[in-house]
C-alpha cells in the first residue's frame, strides 16, 4: 500500500479540528464568523462522523471540521479519509484523551483501498505526521493492509503457492528462517491431516506446510498458527452457490498470522516467533476425502471425517500438534472457522477461546485499548462428547446435539493444541456492509490488539 501518514509535507497542510458534541458549541462561537455561520446553514453538530469542508474567500478548502459524537474513539478517524477530496491534511485539534499515533493508525486503516483489478485513484487524502514518530502505525498498517489483500484477492490469485511467496517475502525482507514442505512431502513430513484435506487439488496447488521461525534461540517462543484453505467447496459435501461465494477468505487465518508475525518481525520483539500456515485447497476430485473416512493426525489421534466441509481444524490439527513440539510460551491460532461463530456474535465480533483466565483478560483489554472488538466464549467441556467417534479418537463434525458449533469446533482444537497459554480466534475477516472506513470486504480484525498484548508480555 502506498503511504498515507506523511512525515512531511510540501506546502501547508489543510488544519483538521475533530470535536465532541459537547464541545462543538463552544468551539464554533471562537471560530471565525464565515466558518461559524457555514456550519449552522450545514446543521454541523459535532455527531459522530460529521464532516464539515470549510472554505476559504475563494472557494478554496480552508479547514475541516469532523464530528466524533458523544466519546472520544480513535477508530472513528478510520471513517475521515472517505469523507475528504485528495490533499494533505493534519490534525489541529483533538481530545486529548486521543494520541496522535491512534487517530494517524486509524487514518490509514481507514485510507485503505483495494485496487488490484482496477485503476487506483491518481491521488488520495493523507495525514501529516506531528507530534509522534510513523514507523511503527505504518508497520501496523502495512501488515493489516496486506492481510486485508491476502482476503481480497480472489483464489485464482492467491493458492497455496501464492500464500507461501507472500510467506518467503515476508522471512526475507525481516532475515527469518523458512521451510515449506509441500505435496507428497507432506506425508513423508508427518502431517498427513493437512494433505488429506489438499491432496484432491491441481498439482499446481498442491497443499503445503509453511514455517518461519525467527528470533534468539534463547527468547521466549511465540507460536502464531493461521488458517490456509485458499478456497473451501465443501469438498464432497459441497457447499450451496452462496455459502461458497465468499470462500476465497478461507485463507484468512493464515492471512492474519502471516500480518502479526510481520508486524512483531518489524517491531524486533525480544521473542522467538514461530508462524506455521497449513496453505490447501478443499477441492473436489476422484482423490478427495470422502464423508466416513479416518485420518491420521501429527499428533497420532484418529480423526473420523463426519463432513468434507468441516476441514480447517483438520489441518489446524496437524499445525497445532507441530506448535506444541516447540513448547511455545503462547500460542495464537486464527481462523475463519465457523458459521456458528457469526451467529452467535455477528461479523464485527470475533469470539476467542481460552482457558487461561490471566490470558483472557489481557487479550479483552488489549483489545479494549485498540478498539479491535473481540468477545470471549467458553470452551463448554460437556460439549466434548459431541466429539466422541464409535470408530476413531475423535471426529471433526460434533453431534447435533450440543448445537455450538463454535464452541465444538474450539474444543477440538484444544485436543491439539500446547500446552500452557493458548488462545483461539474464530475469525470473519470480511466487512459484509460498507461504511465510510470499514469498506466492504476483507477486514483485519483482533491481530492490533494482540500486537499490543505481545509487546506488553514480551517486552
Amino acid at each position: 500500500m502506498s503511504d498515507v501518514i506523511l512525515d512531511t509535507a510540501e506546502g501547508p497542510a489543510i488544519p483538521v479540528r475533530a470535536l465532541l458534541e459537547s464541545e462543538t458549541e463552544r468551539a464554533l462561537d471562537a471560530a471565525p464568523a464565515a466558518a461559524k455561520a457555514y456550519a449552522a446553514i450545514s446543521e454541523f453538530k459535532g455527531k459522530a462522523g460529521q464532516v464539515l469542508a470549510v472554505p476559504d474567500a475563494d472557494g478554496a478548502l480552508a479547514s475541516v471540521l469532523f464530528g466524533l459524537g458523544a466519546k472520544p474513539d480513535p477508530m472513528a478517524f478510520r471513517a475521515l479519509p472517505a469523507k475528504l477530496p485528495a490533499g494533505t491534511y493534519r490534525i489541529a485539534h483533538a481530545p486529548k484523551a486521543l494520541a496522535a499515533d491512534q487517530i494517524a493508525l486509524a487514518f490509514a486503516l481507514g485510507g485503505y483501498k483495494f485496487d488490484r483489478y482496477k485503476k487506483p485513484a491518481a491521488d488520495k487524502p493523507r495525514l501529516l505526521a506531528e507530534g509522534f514518530e510513523a514507523t511503527e502505525v505504518r508497520q501496523v498498517a502495512h501488515a493489516c493492509a496486506l492481510a486485508r489483500d491476502m482476503v481480497n484477492t480472489p483464489a485464482n490469485d492467491m493458492g497455496p503457492r501464492q500464500i507461501e511467496t507472500i510467506a518467503r517475502e515476508i522471512a526475507e525482507r525481516y532475515g527469518a528462517q523458512i521451510t515449506v514442505v509441500a505435496g507428497e512431502g507432506l506425508l513423508e513430513a508427518n502431517y498427513p491431516a493437512v494433505h488429506a484435506v489438499g491432496r484432491a487439488a491441481v498439482p499446481e496447488r498442491a497443499p503445503r506446510m509453511i514455517e518461519i521461525g525467527w528470533g534468539k534461540a534463547d527468547a521466549p517462543l511465540v507460536a502464531l498458527v493461521g488458517k490456509g484453505v485458499v478456497f473451501d467447496t465443501g469438498g464432497l459435501d459441497i457447499k450451496p452457490s452462496a455459502g461458497m461465494r465468499l470462500m476465497k477468505k478461507d485463507m484468512g487465518g493464515a492471512a492474519h498470522a502471516l500480518a502479526l508475525g510481520r508486524m512483531v518481525m518489524a517491531a524486533g520483539l525480544p521473542v522467538r516467533l514461530v508462524v506455521l500456515v497449513p496453505a490447501v485447497e478443499n477441492a473436489i476430485s476422484g482423490d478427495a476425502m470422502r464423508p466416513g473416512d479416518v485420518l491420521a493426525s501429527r499428533k497420532g489421534l484418529s480423526i473420523e471425517v463426519g463432513n468434507t466441509d468441516a476441514e480447517g481444524r483438520l489441518i489446524l490439527a496437524d499445525a497445532l500438534t507441530r506448535a506444541a513440539e516447540l513448547e511455545p510460551a503462547l500460542t495464537l491460532d486464527f481462523a475463519t472457522l465457523t458459521g456458528a461463530a457469526r451467529v452467535a456474535l455477528g461479523p464485527q465480533l470475533p469470539p476467542f477461546y481460552t482457558d487461561d483466565d490471566a490470558l483472557a483478560a489481557d487479550i479483552a483489554r488489549h483489545a479494549e485499548a485498540a478498539s479491535d472488538p473481540l468477545w470471549r466464549m467458553p470452551l463448554w467441556k460437556p460439549y466434548a462428547e459431541a466429539l466422541e467417534s464409535d470408530v476413531a479418537e475423535i471426529k471433526n463434525d460434533p453431534d447435533g446435539w450440543a448445537q455450538a458449533g463454535s464452541v465444538t469446533a474450539a474444543l477440538f482444537l484444544q485436543r491439539f493444541a500446547p500446552e500452557g497459554a493458548w488462545a483461539h480466534f474464530d475469525i470473519f475477516a470480511w466487512n459484509p456492509r460498507g461504511r465510510p472506513g470499514w469498506p466492504a470486504g476483507a477486514e483485519a480484525q483482533a491481530i492490533r490488539g494482540l500486537y499490543g498484548l505481545l509487546r506488553e508480555r514480551f517486552a
